[in-house]
């Protein structure tokens, strides 16, 4: 929710209506949604290239940490799927358009905040590796996070405007004001804190002719949040007599409520604003307000219940009849609200990337991916019946997505699957083998070609599979160069702090991770996108977060992979431009014995699911000879230093791999 202009009045009388606090040896609770957006759009992240998810890890566990050093224990509540009612689809669906916009804007070179498509799923990694506590709520959280801080009695940390309007025992710390950043200690103290703002509810409502507090919640409802307005209201509003004159910011939330304030209560204003109105909206206006009230106050969730001892937090459960372990496992982030808007409300929506908007959506790709999930997920409604044939009977969800500039919604079929898959309360019953086995076939993959790869890469190179063999990707071999030396960060933080590698090899590892990141580097200072490499590499990421899900909807029969240092936008487009058009990935690992066996290794497994061109040998712009001076200056003005450990999963193997010419023609698979 939120209400449009609300914080940035606020913050225009920052002195009157906020308190400073020392923030230490307390609980507090956490909007996640909100938090991970903050740091993203408000840490100089590079946002062109599709994510540099490394750099945002770096800044989600520097935040924990901070946290952690003044002993503040944080308990991070994230949204779910949309609201089981969907009465804010419209306001979902300006929301994609102006997503689109803002994707749009920076694929031309130019400002715009959108977030990488995977950086929820890399937030939920960071706090796992950090044993942060959180809850992933059926749908919004609000009325939840509200609920729990008032039953701990701590403050909330969010950047959503409608925390000024619920009655927060502890107050509400907004984003802006918290200053993580400048962990401090009292002279003389050994404690350290986190200096932070309080927003004061009591001095807002002062400052407007002592308005009661329980008429906010009927403010921010008739100033319209993220629900549609009711009929009438408009117009009652536009003849309120303005408290500042015409055209100056927040006119009309002042008007408001100095207007407002003449009452006592909201049932006596609610009563006298539909008496204002026609008599033939006031019944349906009385109705929608006083549902929309509804939402500020206290949740029937106890979150405390689920972080104390693990009890499902869907107090709609029983009604919507989904099995057991699905809830569960929507509530521990093992489940997306994509699946949950798919299962529940049979739709979905699919949110833009930095792409080439002349194209179709690089979600197209996955398409199959999102048809498979379909069927495992719709298989639960109770209304469908079986067909004697045994399959499963067809099924559809309508699929929100870009359309050019615009969006549009298309009916997305599921795939038939045999009737022992199509049952999605005995679904983590199958073996593992066979649901493993299901993945593969959606993604068109043999089994036979991970046999040879990292465990940890296991679902990315199935996945890159799957994304050569689609028609609609164009995809060159530079961009499949890129990708995997992409996938080598991660190896290489497991060499670097691995105490088993002999000295030669930690060099090596460092020489070359700091050849990839000077490559990053200069990249964030380019400009330039290049749209067809920015859509090829949307629609791998795409894929991947289908397979994902699909991957969480089986139990994980494949490890999920470590997406903090999978991909790295702006090292790929980086080396899509600078290295690869004059020098083969080949020359380039030639510093580390050991990772250019395992990108071999990973090249050879996704060569055959390419078609021939992509391989075909790429033509030199650029001398070999200028391309490794270059090379070797970046080298001695970059220090690799020891690479923090993200945690990262790396199995070497012992296996003979075949070694590609400098030109890394095709090779036939064994």
């Amino acid at each position: 929710m939120g209400v449009r202009g609300l914080m940035s009045l606020v913050d225009d009388h920052r002195k009157e209506f906020f308190t400073d606090l020392k923030l230490r040896d307390t609980n507090i609770i956490i909007d996640g949604y909100s938090l991970f957006h903050w740091l993203c759009f408000n840490s100089g992240l590079e946002l062109r290239y599709g994510g540099d998810y490394d750099s945002f890890a770096e800044v989600a566990q520097e935040f924990f940490a901070s946290l952690l050093a003044c002993n503040i224990r944080p308990y991070v509540i994230l949204d779910g799927g949309c609201d089981i009612s969907d009465k804010k689809l419209a306001t979902l669906k300006d929301r994609l358009r102006k997503k689109i916009e803002l994707a749009h804007a920076l694929s031309l070179g130019r400002g715009g905040s959108v977030c990488p498509l995977l950086l929820r799923e890399v937030f939920l990694q960071v706090l796992a590796r950090a044993q942060v506590r959180f809850v992933q709520c059926f749908s919004e959280a609000d009325r939840d996070i509200m609920t729990l801080a008032n039953h701990w009695n701590c403050p909330v940390l969010s950047s959503d405007s409608d925390f000024c309007i619920f009655d927060l025992k502890a107050g509400f710390c907004p984003l802006s004001g918290f200053q993580w950043r400048h962990v401090a200690a009292a002279r003389g103290s050994p404690h350290r804190y986190v200096p932070a703002s309080c927003f004061s509810a009591d001095a807002f409502c002062r400052h407007f002719g002592h308005a009661s507090r329980a008429l906010l919640p009927l403010f921010a409802v008739l100033c319209g949040n993220d629900y549609a307005r009711p009929p009438g209201v408009d117009a009652m509003l536009s003849q309120l007599p303005p408290r500042v004159p015409k055209g100056r910011r927040h006119q009309r939330l002042l008007a408001l409520l100095h207007w407002l304030s003449r009452w006592a209560g909201p049932a006596q204003a609610l009563q006298d604003i539909v008496q204002c109105l026609p008599a033939r909206d006031r019944e349906q206006v009385r109705a929608l307000l006083g549902g929309a009230l509804r939402d500020y106050e206290p949740s029937p969730a106890k979150l405390q219940d689920f972080f104390q001892h693990g009890a499902a937090v869907c107090a709609d459960a029983p009604e919507l009849g989904l099995p057991g372990w699905v809830l569960a496992a929507l509530a521990r982030g093992q489940l997306s609200p994509f699946i949950s808007d798919a299962l529940v409300l049979r739709r979905t929506m699919l949110h833009p990337q930095v792409e080439n908007m002349q194209r179709p959506s690089a979600h197209r790709t996955s398409q199959p991916i999102r048809q498979a999930i379909y069927a495992l997920l719709l298989s639960a409604d109770p209304h469908l019946q079986s067909k004697p044939s045994g399959a499963a009977p067809l099924v559809a969800v309508s699929e929100v997505e870009r359309m050019q500039k615009d969006i549009k919604t298309s009916v997305v079929h599921a795939v038939r699957l045999p009737k022992e898959q199509s049952d999605l309360g005995k679904l983590t019953e199958l073996p593992s083998d066979k649901r493993q086995l299901l993945l593969l076939e959606t993604l068109k993959v043999k089994r036979t070609t991970l046999d040879p790869v990292p465990d940890s890469l296991r679902l990315p190179v199935a996945v890159s599979c799957y994304w050569l063999q689609h028609p609609e990707v164009q995809a060159k071999l530079l961009h499949v160069e890129a990708l995997l030396l992409g996938m080598l960060v991660g190896p290489l933080h497991a060499m670097i702090d691995s105490p088993d590698t002999e000295d030669e090899g930690r060099k090596g590892a460092k020489t070359l991770y700091g050849d990839l990141y000077s490559v990053k580097a200069r990249t964030r200072l380019s400009g330039r996108v290049d749209l067809d490499a920015a859509h090829v590499f949307c629609q791998w990421q795409s894929c991947l977060q289908m397979a994902l899900y699909l991957n969480q909807l089986l139990s994980s029969p494949f490890p999920e992979p470590d997406l903090t240092c999978l991909y790295n936008g702006s090292l790929v487009h980086g080396l899509c431009q600078e290295l690869l058009p004059s020098a083969s990935a080949a020359s380039l690992l030639s510093t580390c014995p050991e990772a250019k066996r395992l990108y071999e290794l990973l090249f050879h497994a996704m060569q055959p699911y390419a078609p021939p061109e992509v391989f075909q040998p790429k033509s030199r712009s650029h001398s070999k000879k200028k391309r490794q001076k270059k090379l070797g200056t970046s080298r001695s003005k970059t220090r690799a230093g020891t690479a923090s450990s993200t945690g990262c999963l790396y199995k070497g193997s012992n296996r003979f791999m075949l070694l590609m010419d400098e030109n890394l023609e095709a090779v036939e698979p064994e």
